[in-house]
């Protein structure tokens, strides 16, 4: 449950009072609009159902047959224009949508409900009942799952009711949308330039609405809990999603802050500390599509960009020419910055369906990665190299081609050599190429440990903190009942990351960070206490982490550094980096009263 404050002003003159409602803030952005709820409505426009007796079993089958094929073309196309507008990663959704609509015991569900009498909505209705009962019952990650289903039952029931379906692309101008929940087919329709933000009764930060909102760059707050509903339609409302609150009859300062955008500028330039330490801020981008906008947003450069997306959605593999247009338009739109491309990285939790993946009981541990493309991918790697060597030798910028999920320093040297092999190939065939930066990715404990050795025979090293933080805590990343313990605050990530960087330097290979820890505005002065050259995000933190680098001084973050290296405990590193932050505000505001307590909790909006 929430917590609800109210900020009077003695003045009586003075604006009405604000009433604030605390919530998960997912997306370090505000927004200020007129609140508008939202009820899709679809289950509710079942009436009774008739009698059985008055039912055709044969019909509603059929019927319920063409509601799945309409609804399968709906979520292509819903897939594709996600795609296209928010990334590669966040449309997958839709994939598990249409392997929802195939499952045998949804179908079987919906098919005995039938022939017991019931049309086929309600049997949809009913069919869906148990499944997301399971997963509601769950934890974290996994209860959120049940919004999956409510999504492609609701769908289903809209389909075969006629029902219209409520239109959240054309919102008026300057709304704040407050719903119960949305799911990935209502957060997809948003226009991050009309809406204002969103806030949500449930929800956490790995949810799809979070993580949509987060990669369109919409200001937005979930789990307020049912204090929400004390807002009213039509009611002027401030979304802090930095803070994780919202505000009915905001405070001018709350208005100004909202209409300057995150109030953070955007800085196109490069930026180095305040004693001069350059530091690459780059985007991690999944699509073509999000090249605009991390451009928009002052990205150096890509630090991660994605080559799944490429290989996914399709038939067949792309051949060497696609691959080729894809990699030159990424380099052109940084011609004086630096691609960094991951080579193809499936399996564990990104399989694709033309592919001989296996189903292992934990597929995290399984065939992934470069395991896959030094094994039964190998064409595939060889193609993909062709088409990344023939790309660097046709556009200006720097491309540099790194390898995900190397454990060994074998796995490596292959890789390598295939690189070696495949210029020698495109050599005798006279075709112009250039061996890009090569690198690999410190995604395993076991890379960490033999990083100095990695760090000689490659140009850098990228540390994947999502996969970092999962193997160093035995911590599956969509398993919440560990979830406190994939954090890369806990010591033992932060001192495997150390010890990247020290021997990336001892190997005069450039160390850069990839994983969402990167994009944490909050730990920027740790993170360049830690000697990272380079740092890769979403598109939407770059302009914080710019300016919270050009803020910081090198000795101070070493200093933070230090003692988060030496802390027991990652309660203890966040206690350390937050007085770091709070000393940092005293520093940079030298009209704060200096006598006011550090520990206090209390803000002036």
């Amino acid at each position: 449950m929430s917590e609800s404050t109210t900020d009077r002003d003695p003045d009586p003159d003075a604006e009405a009072a604000s009433i604030t409602y605390d919530g998960t803030g997912v997306s370090p952005l505000a927004g200020v609009g007129t609140a508008a709820w939202y009820d899709p409505g679809a289950d509710a426009s079942l009436d009774d159902p008739p009698a059985p007796e008055t039912v055709d079993p044969d019909a509603e089958r059929e019927r319920f047959e063409d509601a799945r094929e309409r609804a399968t073309t709906e979520l292509e196309r819903e897939r594709e224009r996600t795609a296209e507008r928010v990334g590669e990663e966040e449309a997958a959704v839709f994939d598990a949508h249409r392997q929802f609509l195939d499952d045998p015991q949804i179908i079987d569900g919906v098919e005995a409900a039938i022939d017991e009498g019931l049309p086929a909505a309600h049997a949809v209705r009913r069919a869906f009942e148990d499944p997301i009962s399971q997963f509601e019952g769950m934890d974290g990650r996994m209860a959120e799952r049940a919004d999956d289903l409510r999504d492609v039952r609701d769908r289903l029931v809209r389909l075969l009711t006629d029902g219209d379906r409520v239109d959240l692309s054309s919102l008026p101008d300057g709304t704040v949308l407050l719903a119960e929940r949305l799911t990935p087919s209502d957060t997809a329709q948003l226009d991050p330039d009309r809406v204002a933000g969103f806030a949500t009764k449930l929800g956490g930060r790995t949810s799809h609405a979070a993580i949509f909102a987060r990669s369109i760059g919409l200001p937005a707050v979930v789990g307020v809990g049912d204090d929400l509903e004390e807002i009213a339609d039509d009611e002027p409302v401030f979304v802090d999603g930095d803070a994780g609150a919202v505000t009915v009859d905001p405070t001018a300062d709350q208005r100004e802050r909202a209409n300057a955008g995150r109030g953070v500028e955007v800085r196109e330039e490069r930026v180095t500390t305040a004693d001069g330490e350059p530091i690459e801020v780059a985007a991690n981008v999944g699509t073509l599509a999000e090249l605009e906008g991390a451009i928009r947003q002052g990205a150096d450069g890509i630090g991660l960009f994605r080559t799944e997306f490429l290989f996914l959605d399709r038939e067949s593999p792309p051949d060497e020419a696609e691959q080729i247009e894809a990699y030159r338009e990424a380099l052109a739109a940084f011609p004086e910055g630096r691609v960094v491309v991951r080579t193809l990285d499936v399996g564990g939790d990104k399989p694709i369906p033309y592919l001989d993946m296996p189903d292992p009981e934990n597929p995290f541990l399984g065939e992934r990665g470069i395991r896959r493309s030094l094994g039964p991918d190998a064409d595939l790697f060889e193609t993909q190299l062709r088409a990344l060597l023939r790309a660097n030798a046709a556009e200006p910028g720097t491309l540099s081609v790194m390898f995900p999920m190397v454990a060994t320093v074998s796995e490596l040297e292959a890789a390598l050599e295939t690189v070696a092999s495949v210029a020698d190939d495109l050599a005798s065939e006279g075709l112009d190429h250039e061996v890009p930066e090569l690198g690999v990715m410190i995604e395993t404990p076991s890379a960490a440990l033999t990083a100095e050795a990695l760090a000689e025979r490659v140009d850098f090293l990228s540390i994947g903190t999502n996969d970092l933080t999962q193997y160093v805590m035995a911590a599956a990343r969509e398993n919440d009942r560990v979830a406190e313990l994939h954090d890369p605050c806990e010591p033992a990530v932060l001192r495997a990351i150390e010890r990247t960087v020290a021997a990336g330097q001892a190997g005069d290979a450039w160390v850069g960070m990839c994983g969402e820890m990167a994009g944490d505005p909050d730990l920027t002065d740790l993170l360049v206490g830690l000697g990272l050259d380079e740092l890769s995000m979403s598109a939407v933190t770059i302009p914080d982490v710019k300016a919270n680098i050009a803020a910081v001084e090198t000795a101070a973050a070493e200093t933070l550094a230090d003692d988060a290296t030496d802390a027991a405990a990652s309660a203890a590193v966040r206690d350390r980096v937050a007085k770091r932050d709070r000393s940092h505000s005293r520093d940079s505001n030298p009209d704060s009263d200096s006598d006011a307590d550090p520990d206090s909790d209390s803000e002036t909006p």
